[in-house]
């Protein structure tokens, strides 16, 4: 039980705090519940399928070789889980009438990253244990929530544009390159000290996440 609410317990944290930044008008509990299993189940089972046939196309035949963890970083895992993220949220919360403010990309999207991380960590901290728990907890958990609000930022933005399709597609490619860079750094641990990379890559996520958040917050059409 210890476990589960070290794996669960950030999610919650983020969960609160993305809920409380939605200052002017908030989202109906429903929609989020909904987004949020969306990211723990179709989610989870698109990256799977995909991520299955992405290892094939792009198979890793040497854990040293730096290009091959470069694919795998930003595409066999990045863009496979961002993508299975993207997909929830363009065609499902993106299309609701609760959407109907850019602030709304960024709770939607955190929510179904947020899912998505849920059982990802239940998994790698039943499997590793309390230590592994964490250390994700300030890691891996957060990075996802980063890659979440860099996607709905656009996303927010795209719901009230001309231009949806190149907003839409922009959160994904900013989702998927900090993902991809947060990876690719600790794939390539074999090289001594490179891991920081990916420390550095998380806290400019969190630098650009904040500015993110507020400048929805500014422009709020609920806003008074």
């Amino acid at each position: 039980m210890s476990l589960l609410f070290l794996a669960i317990a950030p999610v919650l944290v983020i969960i609160i705090y993305i809920y409380f930044k939605d200052t002017y008008e908030k989202e109906p509990i429903g929609l989020l519940t909904k987004s949020f299993l969306l990211g723990a189940t179709v989610s989870i089972i698109i990256t799977f399928v995909v991520g299955y046939l992405a290892a094939i196309i792009l198979p890793l035949t040497d854990a040293k070789n730096i290009f091959q963890q470069f694919l795998k970083a930003f595409f066999v895992v990045a863009l496979v889980e961002e993508f299975s993220k993207y997909l929830i949220v363009r065609y499902y919360a993106q299309r609701k009438r609760d959407f109907n403010e850019s602030f709304d990309g960024i709770v939607y999207a955190v929510m179904v990253s947020m899912g998505f991380a849920a059982l990802e960590n239940i998994l790698y901290t039943f499997q590793y244990g309390a230590g592994t728990g964490l250390l994700r907890a300030f890691t891996a958990v957060p990075a996802h929530a980063t890659f979440g609000i860099l996607m709905g930022y656009f996303m927010g933005k795209a719901k009230f544009s001309n231009h949806r399709v190149k907003l839409n597609i922009a959160g994904l490619l900013f989702a998927t390159l900090f993902h991809g860079f947060y990876d690719f750094f600790l794939f390539i641990n074999f090289i001594p000290g490179i891991s920081i990379g990916a420390f550095i890559s998380l806290i400019i996520g969190i630098v650009l996440s904040r500015k993110a958040i507020k400048r929805h917050q500014n422009s709020s059409n609920f806003r008074v």
